[in-house]
């Protein structure tokens, strides 16, 4: 399963870029090597300019493919949740126990792709990617419009089979939607706590830790109104 999910290309919103990057080796460099940039620089610090250099490239022939740093940024992390969301339909593919289902879209919020080859980009480095950058691009002014525009559906899909499965087990929970976006959100925060706020968190708050922690709290979500 692994080598057939590694030639799978997640499809995002055409509203993210100009020219799709995996239409030619210079937009596919601009995605690999942007995607290591921006984990090395942050965002802030990262500049097309930067990039072109980088990959041998200018300025000009990058803008040909994104608007601007957030909308690559926007890119590539819709492709990541897309990848996930890949992730959550093959490997749960064989299990009709919805509460193994939820474990295991539980353990990807937390820990990540359970798959992690992909021929078009790196899952564990766009994991990364997510954890340090991606709020940075949803906080913004231009976020409604963004969201007008459809370019998060694909964190929307992975959240929404999540919900699905969380309404199997308990029809009568009324937020499941609100309590999947809270462990996806705060899940991220808590693993970037853990390397650079450690004062945050307990100092067993390991990846096991984690899991257990958003589990439980899931579980005890579901069940007390039942």
């Amino acid at each position: 399963m692994e080598t057939i999910l590694s030639k799978s290309k997640v499809e995002v919103s055409g509203n993210l870029y100009i020219k799709e990057p995996f239409s030619s080796e210079l937009g596919i460099l601009i995605v690999r090597e942007g995607t290591r940039l921006i984990q090395e620089l942050g965002v802030e610090n990262f500049t097309f300019k930067k990039l072109a250099i980088v990959i041998g490239s200018t300025e000009a022939a990058i803008y040909r493919y994104f608007e601007n740093k957030h909308k690559l940024l926007l890119y590539l992390t819709a492709w990541y949740w897309g990848w996930m969301e890949i992730n959550l339909v093959y490997a749960t593919a064989n299990l009709s126990d919805p509460d193994e289902r939820l474990g295991v879209g539980i353990k990807l919020m937390v820990n990540g792709p359970i798959f992690t080859k992909n021929q078009y980009l790196n899952p564990l480095e766009l994991h990364q990617l997510v954890i340090n950058e991606s709020l940075k691009g949803y906080l913004t002014k231009e976020v409604d419009d963004e969201h007008e525009s459809g370019i998060f559906e694909q964190v929307y899909k992975f959240g929404e089979r999540i919900s699905s499965i969380i309404n199997e087990i308990n029809p009568t929970y009324e937020y499941p939607k609100t309590l999947v976006s809270t462990v996806m959100e705060s899940s991220l925060l808590q693993t970037f706590n853990s390397k650079h706020l450690p004062g945050m968190i307990e100092k067993s708050m390991d990846s096991a830790g984690r899991y257990q922690f958003f589990h439980q709290l899931v579980i005890n979500a579901i069940t007390h109104e039942k």
